[in-house]
């Protein structure tokens, strides 16, 4: 019985030391609906659905897929949010970004009133982009957008980049540390 006990023993302890060797994963959350004030790993926001952050909390990243909508307020993301096809993309409402929002080959997207620690990037989106009222800590880059740019009143403290957006982004009062070039160059 003794010698059972010890064997039992041994092998508990290197089971137990071989599931803390193994790194823990992030969670992700599929988001389809409205999620409030509480913490998670990382959001995905799949295709075709919407997603609503209202004072969410999120230690990743979200990622928001084909057709897919985000509707993000008073949210606190650790790492980037990134729209890829996406329908619609709108962090707003004292949301603070630790990372970079980048919206690509989409349709709309509005980041205001936020804080945004990284960059804000927008490429290739075939509806209203709008950038109102925030801090950023990189960054402001407008690529090829189709369906209009509006840039105002942002505090920037990297760049303020555009190119070949059709029309020309309109706004102004932006306050850049570095450059402000190409179409951004009068805003």
């Amino acid at each position: 019985m003794n010698n059972f006990a010890v064997k039992f023993g041994i092998a508990g302890l290197a089971l137990g030391a071989s599931l803390l060797s193994v790194p823990a994963l992030a969670e992700e959350r599929v988001c389809r609906g409205t999620i409030g004030a509480t913490t998670l790993d990382n959001v995905r926001v799949p295709q075709n659905a919407t997603c609503v952050l209202n004072r969410t909390r999120v230690k990743g990243t979200i990622t928001v897929q084909s057709n897919a909508r985000l509707f993000a307020s008073g949210v606190v993301v650790i790492g980037n949010v990134q729209g890829e096809n996406a329908r619609n993309v709108v962090v707003d409402d004292g949301s603070r970004v630790g990372g970079s929002v980048q919206v690509v080959q989409g349709l709309a997207a509005t980041v205001a009133d936020s804080r945004i620690d990284g960059s804000i990037q927008t490429e290739s989106n075939d509806q209203a982009i709008r950038v109102l009222r925030n801090r950023v800590g990189s960054d402001v880059q407008a690529f090829q957008n189709t369906g209009g740019v509006q840039i105002s009143r942002n505090v920037i403290d990297g760049n303020l980049q555009c190119k070949e957006n059709r029309p020309r982004p309109t706004g102004g009062g932006n306050v850049v540390q570095g450059n402000k070039e190409d179409q951004c160059a009068r805003l």
